[in-house]
This record gives C-alpha cells, sequence and structure tokens, in this order.
C-alpha cells in the first residue's frame, strides 16, 4: 500500500514539473540519450512491464505534407489513468512510439532497426512493388499475375517437384483470374464487381495501344472553383462511364490537387501521385502523341472532355455492358430506421461504386506513407503499449523470439495494418452544405452510433472526418467514445469550403480529405449524409469493398432519392 501511495505521489509530482518548459527540454534530452545509449537494450531485452496503460479517450493524428516527416506534435487530448500507471511504463511506451515515428517513412519491414514491427505500419515500398507487378500483364499473357492467392504468397520460391503447381497457377492466370484489389465474395459486395473490375481494367489496358482500332478519350480533372475532390471524382466518373460506353481508354491529364511539392517528378499535377494511373504509360503516350496529329482528331480517335456536355458527363448513360445488376442492389442502406430497397438513382450509385473502385485500385507509395503517418498519430501509442506487452510474454522453451519464418514472409504479409477493432467511421459535413441539402448536428450521428452498439456492444472507437471544429469540440461530451482523427485547421463559422481549403494550402487540403476517404472505406462501420457527395463516394469505395453486409446509416435522404 505504502508503495503504491509512493508511485502515485511521484506520478503526480512529475505531471506537475512536467509542463514547464525547461523540464520538457530536460526529458526530451534524456529520452534522446537513452535512444541512442541503448537503442532499448538490445531488443528490449533489459525491459520489463508492470502494468498496462488505460486507453486515451481522444486523439487526432498530424498529417505531414512535402516530404512526409513526421512532425512529434501529433497527440492531442490524450488522457491516461495515472493512478494505475507504474513508474517508467510510460516512458517506455512513449520511447517506442518516438522511436516508430522516426522510422515511419521507411519501410517497415527493412530490417534496418532493432526495434519490434510496428504493427499499424505498412512497408509501402513492397506494397508498391507487388501492386506494380499485379498492375502489369505477364509477357506474352493477357492478364497480370492475378491469382487466388494473395499479397507475396506469389512470390514463394518453388522447387522443382512443384512445377505442377506452377503449371496450375500460369493456367488460373491464363483464364483470367478477377483483380486483387477486390475483398470478400460477390455477395459482400455490389453485384458483379469482381467481373465488372476485370473488364474495366483489360477496357483500359488494351494489349497494343498502337493499334488503328484502339481510340482515347483525354480529360483534364475538374478545375471549376469551388469543386472539392469529391465532385472531382464524380465527374471522372462519368468520363469514365462516356469512355466504355465509346470503347475508348480515358486518360487523365492535369490534377490540379496534385500541383504541389509533395508529387515529385512525373507524377506532379497527376492523379498517378496518389492512386496508379488509369491506364498503361503505352497507352497514355500514344495518346498524347496523336494529340499532336491533325488526322486522329478528323477521323475521332482522339476526343477530349470539352466534346462533351455537363448533362452527357454528371448524368450520362450508364454502362449497360453487364446488363443491369443495380436492379437488384441489396437494401442496406438506413435511413430513419427503415432501408431503402429502391429509389431513382440506383444505376448512378452503381456505377459510380465501380467507377471509384477502379481509379482507386492501388495507392502509391506516396498515399501509403500518409497512410501510415495518419495510423501512427493516431493508433501508435496503443501499438506501442500492446507490443511492449507482447514482447514480454513468456515463450515456450525452444521458440526463438527472433526467428523470422516464411509464414511471416509470404502468408501474413497480406495481412492489412493493425487499428483498433471494431471501428466507426463517421463523416460530420455541415458548413456550406447547408445550401445544397438538410445539415444534421453532430448530436444526431452520435444517435445513430449508439443504435449500432445495441446490436455491436463492443464498439468504442470512431474515425472521425468533419471541417468544422465545433464538432470536434463536441466529441469531447462523449467520453465513453474514443475518438480519432486527423489534427488539421478546422473551419468555425460559415466559412466557404473554398475558402476553407485555400487557407489549408493545396498540399494539406489534399492529403488529409484522402487519408480520412481510405480510412472510412476500411472501417467496420460507416454514418455519413446521402446529401453529400463525398458520403456518397465513400460508401461506394466500402460497397465495393466487402463491406456492403456492413450496412450504411445515413442522417438525411437528400438529392438522391
Amino acid at each position: 500500500m505504502e508503495q503504491r501511495s509512493l508511485e502515485r505521489v511521484v506520478s503526480q509530482r512529475a505531471l506537475q514539473i512536467g509542463s514547464s518548459f525547461p523540464c520538457q527540454i530536460c526529458v526530451l534530452g534524456f529520452l534522446s540519450g537513452v535512444c541512442l545509449t541503448s537503442l532499448f537494450l538490445a531488443s528490449f531485452g533489459g525491459l520489463s512491464l508492470l502494468s498496462p496503460i488505460s486507453t486515451f479517450t481522444s486523439s487526432s493524428t498530424t498529417l505531414i505534407s512535402g516530404d512526409c516527416n513526421v512532425k512529434q506534435k501529433n497527440i492531442e487530448s490524450r488522457f491516461f489513468s495515472h493512478e494505475k500507471l507504474a513508474l517508467g511504463v510510460h516512458e517506455r511506451v512513449s520511447l517506442l512510439y518516438s522511436s516508430w515515428g522516426n522510422l515511419v517513412n521507411q519501410s517497415a519491414n527493412e530490417g534496418k532497426s532493432n526495434l519490434p514491427k510496428a504493427p499499424h505500419l505498412e512497408d509501402c515500398k513492397l506494397s508498391a512493388e507487388t501492386n506494380e507487378r499485379l498492375d502489369t500483364r505477364l509477357q506474352n499473357d493477357s492478364f497480370p499475375p492475378w491469382t487466388i492467392w494473395k499479397g507475396q504468397l506469389d512470390n514463394f520460391p518453388w522447387t522443382a517437384e512443384d512445377e505442377q503447381l506452377r503449371y496450375y497457377r500460369h493456367q488460373t492466370v491464363s483464364e483470367g483470374a478477377y483483380p486483387p484489389w477486390i475483398k470478400g465474395s460477390d455477395e459482400e459486395n455490389y453485384p458483379l464487381t469482381r467481373k465488372v473490375q476485370r473488364d474495366i481494367w483489360l477496357h483500359q489496358h488494351p494489349l497494343n495501344c498502337s493499334d488503328g482500332n484502339v481510340k482515347f478519350l483525354i480529360a483534364d480533372w475538374e478545375r471549376i472553383p469551388g469543386f472539392g475532390i469529391g465532385a472531382q471524382i464524380a465527374g471522372m466518373c462519368g468520363l469514365l462511364a462516356i469512355a466504355i460506353n465509346e470503347k475508348r481508354v480515358l486518360v487523365t491529364s492535369y490534377y490540379n490537387r496534385a500541383d504541389h511539392n509533395g508529387c515529385k517528378g512525373s507524377s506532379r499535377s497527376s492523379w498517378s501521385c496518389y492512386f496508379f494511373p488509369e491506364t498503361s504509360p503505352e497507352c497514355r503516350d500514344r495518346a498524347f502523341e496523336l494529340m499532336k496529329q491533325k488526322e486522329a482528331w478528323e477521323k475521332g480517335i482522339i476526343t477530349i472532355k470539352e466534346n462533351y456536355t455537363a448533362k452527357e458527363i454528371w448524368s450520362g448513360r450508364t454502362p449497360r455492358s453487364w446488363g443491369k445488376p443495380w436492379s437488384y442492389l441489396q437494401p442496406t442502406t438506413d435511413i430513419n430506421g427503415s432501408l431503402i430497397a429502391y429509389h431513382r438513382k440506383m444505376d448512378r450509385r452503381w456505377w459510380r461504386a465501380q467507377a471509384v473502385r477502379y481509379l482507386m485500385r492501388f495507392q502509391t507509395e506516396y498515399t501509403c506513407n500518409l497512410l501510415n503517418q495518419a495510423r501512427h498519430a493516431a493508433f501508435g501509442w496503443e501499438a506501442a503499449r500492446m507490443v511492449l506487452e507482447s514482447q514480454f510474454r513468456d515463450f515456450p522453451e525452444g521458440v526463438d523470439k527472433a526467428a523470422k519464418h516464411d509464414i511471416e514472409s509470404f502468408v501474413w504479409s497480406s495481412h492489412k495494418p493493425w487499428s483498433p477493432r471494431p471501428m466507426l467511421s463517421m463523416h460530420v459535413r455541415m458548413g456550406d452544405k447547408a445550401c445544397e441539402m438538410i445539415v444534421v448536428g453532430f448530436k444526431e450521428y452520435m444517435h445513430l452510433a449508439e443504435r449500432i452498439t445495441k446490436h455491436f456492444p463492443n464498439l468504442k472507437s470512431i474515425w472521425l472526418s468533419t471541417e468544422m471544429q465545433e464538432v470536434v469540440d463536441q466529441s469531447r461530451l462523449y467520453p465513453h467514445w474514443t475518438f480519432y482523427y486527423t489534427n488539421v485547421t478546422r473551419q468555425t463559422g460559415n466559412m466557404t469550403m473554398a475558402t476553407y481549403e485555400a487557407s489549408l494550402g493545396r498540399e494539406t487540403s489534399t492529403n488529409y480529405p484522402l487519408v480520412n476517404f481510405l480510412l472510412a472505406s476500411e472501417a467496420d462501420f460507416f454514418i455519413g449524409a446521402l446529401g453529400s457527395t463525398w458520403c456518397f463516394l465513400i460508401d461506394g469505395m466500402r460497397n465495393t469493398g466487402g463491406k456492403v453486409m456492413s450496412g450504411y446509416l445515413s442522417v438525411n435522404k437528400d438529392r438522391f432519392w
């Protein structure tokens, strides 16, 4: 009892003096010295955990622009149960968290450090290399190496005795396996998703781009002032529909939101800064070459966005190449407690989901690094605590903790980075959106969140994306939830979205929404507003990403019903 009282007094006293600036400098110097001299005492061999740390009730992640260097100002509003905090544990978790932060821009599995593996980080370099291989045809084959296997297992070193397996694998590829960016079965996605994604890829990647029968549609992304990222993506979905209907290869050109210093080299001002390009380099080069030829324009081999009306782009004909699969969409959208089984825009909802899934099928290394930063700032502390706890469990005799086996390299490599589960994503759209739809207060969103917990009582975590500071402030009124959000300046008052984005700068105003978008598509549940194009597209990504049976709770039904 006396020992616990002493620890409590020491912890509280440390907190009191630790808030001063000189003390913070001393602590920083001390921790840096510890890190440099011991590197965790040879992979934590001399450390021990006394007791776990209670989780924080609110955290934010700082999204870094430019060269993606991590800034260690990324955790705010973090609360601990200091009475339960054993002296020294907090420092160990902090040191591991900070050390991971210094490595967050390196490949998570490069093996350049003796630090424990960070379960919430992805090896971005390896992931990009793998995706590049899966987005390129094998020599003399009609398809890339798509098989029933995932991740690095396709690179498993076969022996001579395994030649029959190699033959069957090649036969599977030749017969046209489904693309690897689709998760889940047909029943867990919109109808025909796997087939449609395969067919779109084949349409956009002709065997011979120089064939005289191959036609192109070259289009810049929308640059109309006031157009958000969601509107730009929706417009490109319409142009992809036109290209498929007219049997043209869509080639995207200038993307203003990638016109910043974070996008290097040829990816600057291009969609390929964030996601894999919509067509092959050969087709892109061929299309721009034909643009210089008068004959190509006269014969209609080349068209551009200006050849089509706004109505054709925004509400044109949905491709009928696959029949009318939207006519039997699963009724999984909840509004006011009832499921919507049919509405007027079912074809558009189905098609935009397919188009955005294709356009975002693979993330670039740059986007992967942005996600690593966001996950580390939001989940890194919990991951560090979890890993430290596991490091000191007793291992059975004969088990080598440092050994790395084939199953880790080839099978487990396909597992997605760790995050707290289950996770609810919530996009709260307010501000100037009131001119387009009825905006709903944060309280209504939380009412829907509480409805979900009645069926899933283990749901405690919310990834919150919003442009409004008042929403973040109101989240503190719900202490029984753990909120995560990006640490970015938010709107106050009735500032327009265009003015708000201009205040952030082009790089930040592009990076943080895309990170929020991708994390929302991976969450277990989603609450939004169907009147918001952004929510509409998130829902589409989830319905082509194995999440259709998770459902979608909307606070309104504006515009699409």
